[in-house]
């Protein structure tokens, strides 16, 4: 089947100083003597005259390099033309290279997924790289950067290293078990086997046992939570430093989960406001609120709690806090983590920082690699089945283990896999990466 020659614009979107249009493909090198006049040397920029192959018409004098395969990005021979960034000159470009037989312009991700299917990355190097693209805060940036670096797909080789070892064991008792020198018959297992397998799955276990990577992605999810009127709304506008949630006495004015996602001090947080949680008086559409935040709670990586002490929602970690301190009737907790009044800004620099500190010690360290939701679950399955491995009495059994390991290692960098996830995964990307 023959590989089509892809096109896209590779940079920010213009106006800017340099556009740079990529072309990938075994197209490529006739596509820059179509626009170019000829081929200039490998790996060097040059600059050129580019017109129109059709109509001989002016299109840009820029800078070239031409990167034959397989040493480049996508691991095909590849083109780029870094033009003046104005819209007519990209669009004029790309028109022309729309008219080149055997080109057409790429989809999301498509630059990416032929680095991946070429060999230049492996799929955990390719979620690092995602992650990078929508990083926003300097942690996302740094444990991006550490899993598109390639960090956890060089552990999967070595843990990948272990297990053949480990296995290459197994066949020395099979293969030769009424020799003395390795093992006891067909019955036992090697001598060191067990040790062995308890050594890989310690090493195995430290990755598991880190933060994962959603609360770093998707921001540390604090969801207020109280009766109504207890101050929620305004403390979430306080929080997110907009006027985000409606504020107003009445009981029940918010009746959905309302979220905003803010960085403070660098650390991404999503905030919750919620419906009040009361028993009685509550409609229907009310009731569905106080439901989906019932719900939220029980899902939140912290809780802030504004009711009475004692009484909030249980399956979450929970903070006490005294709202609106600035009023005489209010309720006084025996030991809240902050009191607060959002309405004079008391105690709110001192929730901030707590707020900080503890989202800090349950996300990722700086530049540390953290495991998603597919990595986290494929490693536990090689933790398993190599831990699984020294009980099993019969050699072929504890093979048959380490086996079902190094296929759930391979799923992880993508020597395995399905094209609905490498379709999931590659969407996330822009056009042009």
């Amino acid at each position: 089947m023959a590989i089509d020659t892809i096109f896209a614009l590779s940079s920010g979107a213009p106006p800017a100083a340099i556009a740079v249009v990529r072309i990938s493909g075994p197209a490529a090198a006739n596509a820059l003597v179509a626009l170019a006049g000829r081929l200039p040397h490998p790996r060097r920029a040059s600059l050129a005259v580019l017109t129109d192959p059709q109509s001989g018409e002016l299109l840009d004098h820029t800078l070239v390099l031409w990167l034959p395969g397989p040493a480049t990005a996508t691991g095909e021979d590849s083109v780029e033309l870094h033009l003046h960034g104005g819209r007519a000159v990209v669009a004029a470009v790309e028109a022309a290279l729309a008219r080149i037989p055997d080109l057409r312009r790429a989809e999301p991700g498509e630059f990416t997924r032929r680095a991946f299917a070429n060999g230049r990355i492996d799929l955990a190097e390719a979620e690092g790289l995602a992650d990078l693209l929508s990083a926003e805060t300097e942690l996302q940036r740094r444990a991006a950067q550490a899993m598109a670096s390639g960090v956890l797909s060089r552990a999967v080789n070595d843990w990948r290293t272990s297990l053949l070892s480990l296995s290459a064991q197994l066949e020395a008792a099979l293969d030769f078990s009424d020799e003395d020198d390795v093992g006891d018959g067909i019955g036992a297992l090697p001598e060191g086997f067990a040790a062995g397998c308890t050594a890989l799955a310690s090493e195995i276990g430290a990755w598991l046992s880190r933060p994962r990577a959603e609360p770093l992605r998707e921001g540390f999810r604090v969801v207020l939570a109280g009766p109504p009127n207890a101050g929620k709304s305004t403390l979430f506008n306080a929080l997110v430093e907009a006027e985000a949630a409606i504020t107003a006495p009445q009981a029940g004015t918010t009746r959905d989960v309302l979220t905003r996602s803010v960085a403070l001090d660098g650390v991404p947080f999503t905030f919750a406001d919620t419906a009040g949680l009361r028993d009685d008086g509550a409609g229907e559409i009310e009731r569905i609120g106080i439901a989906r935040a019932l719900a939220e709670a029980a899902s939140a990586d912290l809780v802030l709690w504004l009711g009475p002490e004692g009484e909030g929602p249980q399956g979450a970690p929970l903070w006490e806090i005294e709202a609106q301190a600035d009023r005489d009737d209010t309720s006084a907790k025996s030991a809240p983590v902050c009191r607060v009044s959002a309405l004079t800004g008391q105690g709110l620099a001192a929730l901030r920082n707590a707020l900080v500190a503890h989202a800090r010690s349950a996300l990722p360290k700086p530049g540390e690699a953290a495991l998603n939701t597919r990595q986290h679950r494929l490693l536990s399955d090689v933790a398993a089945a190599v831990l699984l491995a020294p009980d099993e009495r019969d050699p072929l059994l504890a093979a048959e283990q380490l086996r079902l390991a190094r296929r759930a290692l391979d799923a992880l960098v993508g020597r395995t896999g399905t094209e609905d996830m490498l379709d999931a995964l590659f969407g996330r990307f822009c056009i042009g990466k």
